[in-house]
């Protein structure tokens, strides 16, 4: 793992697979780190040059203080390949990271080619700006300790939980350690949001991928429908983070698309 600086801070960031293979980037959700794709670079680095990197204020990625929004997460990745080099890439992100993923093709359609994106929703509501101004109440009072079994028991379905120690213990871990800054920024963001505009006008290749049992479902099912000559592959049984639950139908469905 290495230290870039842009847009104004210093991101983590890790890059695996061979010089010259075709460049996949990576963006987590909220409250995890580049450690939820493990599974994913594992099984993909031989196709392609991977670049993860933690979104601002996750991991060990700079959290400055203050109200994050999609145009700010947009500006970082566009200057992360800028520092690297990275002219144009194939794009992957999952809640968060799948709006941040979405937000990017609208914005610099020439820098992605093709895009995935996961267990995300088109648009925020007054109902999910309530539950998440609720959660930043918490975490500043309580920290992130605080949000750790909530935030396990709305992600995991209940047998999952139960049948998966180490992975379950993983995710715990990811957002304990998340800091403060970073998750209330970035709360923020997902309180106010809209991606509905313009997703009639993306023209890059588009795949939505979701958890059968995520509650993201109908909003990434609203986003195929909205985004023309997308495709759309549900995960049966899986919750909210898709790809570690079930990381083997998931990476297929990531690698099926990314080879065209």
């Amino acid at each position: 793992m290495t230290q870039v600086e842009a847009n104004g801070i210093e991101f983590n960031v890790k890059i695996d697979g061979h010089r010259g293979l075709p460049w996949l980037v990576l963006s987590n959700s909220l409250a995890t780190n580049i450690s939820m794709w493990d599974r994913q670079v594992e099984a993909l680095r031989d196709r392609f040059r991977i670049m993860r990197y933690d979104q601002r204020g996750h991991g060990e990625t700079d959290a400055p203080a203050g109200k994050y929004n999609f145009g700010i997460l947009v500006a970082d990745v566009v200057a992360l390949m800028d520092a690297l080099e990275i002219r144009r890439t194939h794009f992957a992100g999952l809640s968060m990271g799948g709006m941040t993923a979405i937000a990017l093709s609208q914005q610099h359609p020439d820098r992605v080619d093709r895009v995935v994106a996961c267990d995300c929703g088109p648009a925020s509501t007054p109902q999910s700006a309530q539950q998440w101004e609720e959660r930043i109440a918490l975490v500043r009072d309580h920290g992130m300790q605080a949000l750790v079994q909530p935030t396990i028991d709305r992600w995991f379905p209940a047998e999952f939980v139960t049948a998966n120690h180490d992975t379950i213990e993983k995710v715990r871990h990811m957002i304990r350690t998340t800091p403060l800054n970073g998750f209330i920024g970035s709360a923020h963001a997902l309180s106010h949001f809209d991606l509905r505009p313009g997703l009639a006008e993306i023209r890059n290749p588009v795949r939505l991928i979701c958890g059968g049992k995520d509650a993201a479902l109908p909003g990434t099912k609203a986003m195929h429908a909205a985004i023309a000559g997308s495709d759309f592959v549900e995960i049966p049984g899986a919750g909210h983070i898709s790809n570690m639950e079930d990381p083997t139908a998931f990476t297929h469905a990531l690698q099926s698309f990314l080879a065209g």
